[in-house]
């Protein structure tokens, strides 16, 4: 044998090795919600309701809900 070919071998199957590792490596292997479909349904409600308030954390973050220092009235900031 070639001793070349000895090492194009061993590469070929350091490759097919690290894909494969890469294959099973992909995604989770516990699902993230459960069998149940009723506890799944719940669980898929409480995930979209989580989502559905980043626009407003977002805002709250970078204080876009604030009144702006060049509004052309005053704001009093307090409560009245």
């Amino acid at each position: 044998m070639c001793p070349g070919k000895d090492e194009a071998m061993k590469m070929r199957s350091r490759l097919m090795v690290g894909m494969l590792l890469a294959c099973t490596a992909m995604g989770c292997a516990m699902p993230i919600w459960s069998p149940n479909p009723d506890v799944r349904a719940r669980q898929l409600i409480y995930q979209s309701e989580s989502l559905r308030h980043i626009p407003e954390i977002w805002e709250r973050i970078w204080m876009l809900d604030q009144p702006d220092h060049a509004t052309p009235y005053r704001v009093h900031g307090g409560v009245i």
